[in-house]
């Protein structure tokens, strides 16, 4: 993708002034720069648009993350993010409500989840969501 390209995320931005910035940073010294759990959130969704996988496991906290993840079924597109709500609980804890639109052999798909976050070292980290 081009950083001059819209952004994934949804976010009237380029790519790389918005959720590119992030990835860059993460490859660049492995730290992860989102300032609060909606730009994590965020930037996960453009990651899971890119096949960012590393990006992925990285901002996973450590204490539910996968061992890897599985490369994307051929043929998926994802089309869109809607984030219905996203509210701080305390200064290390938040919860990010949305929906993530996607196509897969013609049929879409709807994720709509309620993920919860944590902070760490002053890091980011997505925890868990229930599905809705």
């Amino acid at each position: 993708m081009n950083v001059s390209d819209p952004c994934p995320c949804g976010l009237a931005r380029a790519y790389g002034s918005c959720c590119g910035r992030l990835h860059a940073e993460h490859a660049a010294n492995g730290t992860l720069a989102a300032p609060a759990p909606e730009a994590l959130m965020r930037s996960r969704y453009a990651a899971f648009v890119l096949d960012l996988r590393p990006y992925l496991l990285a901002s996973w906290h450590a204490s539910t993350r996968p061992a890897d993840l599985e490369p994307p079924e051929p043929g998926l597109k994802w089309l869109g993010l809607d984030v219905k709500r996203s509210a701080l609980q305390d200064a290390d804890h938040g919860t990010v409500e949305f929906v993530a639109r996607s196509k897969l052999a013609g049929r879409a798909h709807r994720l709509h989840e309620v993920s919860r976050f944590v902070r760490e070292r002053g890091e980011w980290f997505y925890v868990d969501g229930d599905l809705s």
